[in-house]
Formats: C-alpha cells, structure tokens, sequence
C-alpha cells in the first residue's frame, strides 16, 4: 500500500500545550494552571441572547462573511475601543475562532517561500500556519531583558529580499508581554520601509493592564492598508467554546480570505455570531469586572513568585506568567515535568512557544485564586525542595 498521508503535516509536530493538560485530566488531586481558558461562564445575557436566537429558529447559515448585524458591531467596536474603522461589507470576515482568521490569512496571502517573520515566545499555531501555507517560517527570538518586546533592531537583523509578512502577537501568549505606541510606531516605520504586511493577532487587546490601554498597529498612519487585524470573542468575553473570531483586512486580502472560508468552511456558528452581537453591544462592563479579576491575581503571582524566589519580569498583558527556571539547571520540560509528578500541579514548558522559551514555564492565572493559592503553596514546596531549604 502507498503511503496515505501527507508528509508536510506528518512533519509538523503536535501542540506542546496538550500534552501536560491530558496527563493532569487523569490526574486525581492535580491542578492544572496550563490551559489558556477563562475560568469565567460566559456573561448570562449573551447566553442568553444564544439561547434566545435557537428559540426563534434561528438555526440557518448565515452569509460567508457573517451575519451583517454582527459586523456593524465589530466595525463599532474597533472605532470605539481601538481607533480604526473598517467597512462592514468589504473589509470583516467572521471565522471560527482567531485560529481560522490566522490560517486563512497566511494561505491568502504567501506564495511558497515567503518567509514569514514569527517573533517567538509565542501562540503555536503561527509556524504550523505558515508551513501549511507554503511559508517559510523566520523566527525572531525574543528575550527577558526586552522585556519579551519586539524591537526594531532584532526585527531589522531577520529581513531579507524573501520577507513578505510579519506576525505580530500582542499582547502575548506565553509571555504576557505588550507593545505600546511607542513601540509599534518604530516597527510600522520597518514595516513601511520594508514594503511588509502584519498579521497582528489581538486575542488578548481587551486583557492589558497598567496606565496604557491597548494600540493596534491597524491605527497608526499608513498600516491599515498592510494589516490583517485578528481578534476574537474566547478570550475578553469567556466564550471560547462559542469557536468565534472575526479578521479585518483590506478588501483586496479579505476577498481572497474569504474565498478560504467559503470552501473551507462555509460561516462561522450562527448562534455564536447572535450571541456577539450582544457582546459587544453591551458586553464593556463584563470585560471591566472580568479584566479586574485577572489583574489581582496577575499581582497575587508577582508577589508570590517573588516571594519564592522565582524570577519573573512582570506581564502586563493576556493571563499568563513566565517565570524563568534556568538557576534550577533543569530543562522545562523536566521541571514542568517533576513538578506535575511531585506536586500535581501542571504547567507549559516555555518550548512549547519556540526554542527561546528554554528555561521557561508559562503559568495561567485564568483560575480562581482559591486554586492559585494552593497552587503556588504546591510550587513553593517545590522550589524550596530543589534549594534545599525544605523543612
């Protein structure tokens, strides 16, 4: 018999972030701080705003693009909160998740050897996508002393001819690290120079903390005609098993994304697209108490890991920690690994986020801090035994 598969995706290595989430799921007594999930329900009145759309039969596809409603309410929503408008007809396209959004961008938009410029720590779809898509995947590492931020001169020593698009994804997963104005209007500058596009991957625009609100690239002078903006509702509305995203482009790359989706997948979930335009119409204060809870337990961690001795620069994005464990002489993978035998508690080695997340762990704080609480008793237990200082 012929061999079936294809070798391109044999090649491509499963997520990281699964292997230690179905250990612990059999695990009696483990808790796990390794799935990027909200621990929230989703907000009552947009459950209910879904539940409502299935009572009136409202079960049939909707457009490609999605249902028009929703894309007027994605079109407010970004002129509200991120400064940029995009028209509702030619340049919104609702997916399943950002995940899809990703996926369609790059196949629209890479011929076979464009390179892709990935900076890493990050999400681990970004080099699989490009693979997939004919692209060749050119990862920027990026460092603690950044503070996990891109900066113009690592991203000015990776292009060449062959560079046609750049990954932006911030604020980041694993890191929690962000990119503020200043920041991004000394890429964009790179960028224009450079004749490149960016997909920048806001999952997380809603889960930024501090004095600074968020900045998509999309609102700076001259970058939304060279941006894929992606976003999405799993994250800021805890509505990740609703699978609902949604990509904003220039019309001449969404006509081609679109195409994509129509064959790929038709439309997204009608009565997740009916349950977001409740969310975003009247979802603000959900996001506010949702975003308020994160930002407590994100300085619980700080002080804790600081307490323990746990290095670890402070996040100011998403819902993770990355501590670092390289004064231990252990691998991630091991201490992740000894940690989840000896204290049941799961976290993601940082390699699973690229090979520069070497001597990292990322730590969710999307948990109750009556589950952080007993985790971080577990992991100083842990850290204390490795230093010898275990009572």
């Amino acid at each position: 018999m012929r061999n079936p598969l294809n070798e391109k995706i044999v090649s491509i290595p499963p997520s990281g972030i699964r292997k230690f989430f179905d250990i612990v799921s059999e695990m009696k007594d483990a808790i796990s701080l390794g799935v990027g999930e909200p621990d929230f329900d989703t907000p009552w009145h947009i459950r209910e705003e879904g539940i409502y759309s299935l009572e009136k039969g409202r079960t049939f596809y909707t457009s490609n693009a999605g249902l028009k409603e929703l894309k007027i309410e994605i079109h407010n929503y970004l002129r509200r909160r991120c400064d940029v408008s995009y028209d509702p007809d030619s340049e919104i396209m609702v997916t399943v998740g950002g995940s899809e959004a990703i996926d369609a961008a790059m196949r629209a938009m890479l011929d076979p050897g464009d390179e892709v410029l990935i900076p890493q720590p990050s999400y681990v779809s970004y080099v699989p996508c490009a693979v997939l898509a004919d692209g060749v995947p050119v990862i920027i590492e990026l460092e603690e002393k950044d503070e996990f931020r891109l900066t113009p001169e690592k991203l000015l020593e990776k292009i060449t001819p062959k560079s046609k698009v750049l990954v932006l994804p911030f604020p980041n997963n694993p890191t929690g690290a962000v990119m503020r104005r200043s920041d991004l209007e000394k890429i964009a500058k790179i960028v224009e120079e450079k004749d490149l596009f960016v997909i920048s991957d806001e999952i997380y625009s809603e889960l930024t903390y501090g004095d600074e609100a968020h900045v998509s690239i999309a609102s700076l002078p001259g970058m939304k005609e060279r941006t894929v903006l992606i976003n999405g509702f799993s994250k800021a509305y805890a509505m990740t098993g609703w699978r609902l995203g949604y990509a904003c482009a220039p019309s001449l790359i969404l006509k081609q994304m679109l195409k994509i989706h129509q064959y790929a997948i038709m439309c997204a979930p009608t009565t997740s697209q009916y349950a977001a335009v409740t969310a975003l119409r009247d979802g603000d204060s959900d996001v506010q108490y949702m975003r308020e809870s994160y930002d407590q337990r994100r300085r619980y961690l700080i002080h804790a890991f600081e307490e323990m001795g746990l290095d670890c620069f402070e996040p100011l994005g998403a819902f993770y920690m990355f501590p670092s464990i390289k004064r231990f002489g252990m691998t991630s993978d091991e201490f992740a690994t000894r940690l989840l035998k000896e204290e049941k508690v799961a976290v993601v080695p940082g390699t699973a986020f690229g090979e520069c997340g070497e001597g990292f762990l990322r730590v969710s704080y999307a948990y109750s801090l009556k589950s952080l609480k007993e985790a971080l008793g577990r992991i100083e237990h842990f850290v204390k035994r490795l230093d010898g200082k275990e009572e």
